[in-house]
């Protein structure tokens, strides 16, 4: 048994890792590189193996990081079975039907500016909306810690991660071996959703380090960081406009607001989610109650209520009420995507409140380089939007507890709780994130080979 990886190696994007067993090739994750679209557009462009030599996909959750290749997989020759859980498969369709509309939208905007400008670089979409359709239908969802058989050559067993709706860690087992992989790891306490399950054993650990040299703050006080930069915005009468991704982070935000209000910590200033995909979103959240933590159901599923409703919130749908939200002149909050400020709505509100010094940008997610919001949160004083220079006048704010990948602490204690583990390998994550957790771990235990893959490198299992 042989893993080779080919993405989320030397970065933070474009989970892809192929398991060969025999003479099968099981691709776990199938991701989009995410950054900065002309720079990543190459590497999205070309897989790094050829669709049609892969013969099943094992999919730990939605983000687009780690699925949003898929379409171009079967695009381009894929023929064999999509195997995730049942909520990862149900956020699949809105979420790259809408990948698959940004990109046409995209091609569709640079191409007029073209005609103008030949120096405009105009880049094709690399699957639309009749990919993702074909895609959606090679999928086969599996219950969590129920093994199944794939391919007469391995065993799979899906176990809870705690990062996202549908999430989970994977076990996979051939040829008298363990493998153990993270996906994305969510961090204990989670709001929302159950904690992490852990993997029972495993030879190889593969992990995710996205914060592998940190610990977070205690979401106690993210909860209230939210409040001290509403109650600050609200004093200046301006605007506070979060960038947040459609999946998670945005129910997050939402349950924290209801939470805020409930106990009248904030002022009822309305409350604006500028996403149609963060509505479809909190749509299937509600389908998922099964899915929720003790804390969701004491404070709201157990009262009657809705986590992700109140009443000063409203869900703008059609453009035409997303523009007019750059005109409304009362202090607000607006909710919109995408997460990095590289695409949606998001862009337009950024392009016309950063240079209002009375308006808060509020960042609360990991922001990769190259990226608008990585800008934002180095504090430059200018940035580029839509080709045009915009001044940076408006208050930025950084919080970052809501992370939904876990901390240094997490990922130790997820891999310490697997049994039998020889070799730890860190993917998906910066080069000091993973130097620093792979320090951290010889450090707690010397005998533990820890390797950090490059592009194309192979592990022998």
């Amino acid at each position: 048994m042989k893993i080779t990886f080919h993405g989320a190696v030397g970065g933070v994007t474009g989970s892809k890792h192929i398991i060969s067993i025999k003479d099968k090739k099981i691709l776990l994750e199938c991701g989009l590189h995410q950054g900065f679209w002309k720079t990543v557009y190459k590497l999205n462009k070309e897989l790094p193996f050829k669709a049609n030599e892969i013969d099943a996909v094992v999919l730990s959750h939605a983000h687009v990081d780690h699925s949003g290749l898929l379409p171009k997989l079967v695009k381009e020759g894929f023929v064999g079975k999509i195997y995730t859980t049942e909520g990862t498969a149900e956020i699949l369709e809105p979420l790259l039907l809408d990948s698959a509309h940004v990109q046409q939208e995209d091609f569709e905007y640079y191409s007029k500016l073209a005609i103008f400008d030949e120096s405009i670089e105009v880049l094709e979409p690399l699957y639309d909306k009749s990919d993702v359709k074909r895609m959606l239908k090679f999928i086969v969802t599996k219950k969590r810690e129920e093994k199944f058989r794939i391919l007469d050559v391995a065993n799979i067993t899906f176990y809870n991660a705690g990062h996202i709706l549908g999430s989970s860690q994977i076990q996979i087992e051939a040829e008298g071996k363990k493998i153990a992989f993270t996906g994305d790891l969510g961090s204990r306490n989670r709001k929302i959703i159950k904690d992490s399950v852990n993997i029972p054993s495993a030879d190889v650990f593969i992990t995710e380090a996205t914060y592998g040299d940190r610990l977070h703050k205690r979401k106690l006080h993210t909860r209230e960081d939210l409040a001290k930069v509403i109650n600050d915005v609200h004093k200046r009468k301006g605007r506070l406009i979060i960038p947040s991704f459609a999946l998670e982070r945005s129910q997050e935000l939402l349950y924290d607001l209801h939470r805020l209000y409930n106990q009248k910590k904030v002022p009822r200033i309305p409350v604006f989610v500028d996403s149609p995909l963060a509505t479809d979103f909190t749509k299937i959240f509600g389908k998922h109650l099964n899915d929720f933590d003790e804390e969701t159901h004491e404070f709201f599923v157990d009262r009657g209520q809705n986590p992700f409703s109140f009443r000063n919130l409203t869900h703008t749908k059609s453009v035409h009420e997303s523009k007019k939200l750059n005109k409304y002149s009362k202090s607000c909050i607006i909710i919109a995507g995408s997460g990095m400020c590289e695409a949606g709505r998001v862009k337009h509100h950024l392009r016309h409140g950063l240079e209002n010094e009375r308006n808060t940008v509020l960042i609360v997610g990991y922001q990769a380089e190259y990226t608008l919001g990585r800008d934002l949160i180095e504090k430059k004083s200018e940035v580029k939007i839509f080709g045009d220079r915009v001044k940076v006048k408006a208050k930025i704010e950084n919080i970052k507890g809501y992370s939904a990948h876990g901390d240094r602490d997490d990922l130790i204690a997820n891999i310490e709780a697997t049994k039998d583990v020889k070799k730890v390998v860190i993917v998906h994550a910066d080069s000091k994130q993973a130097i620093g957790l792979k320090q951290k771990l010889i450090e707690l235990n010397n005998a533990l080979d820890v390797v950090i893959p490059g592009p194309g490198d192979e592990i022998e299992v």
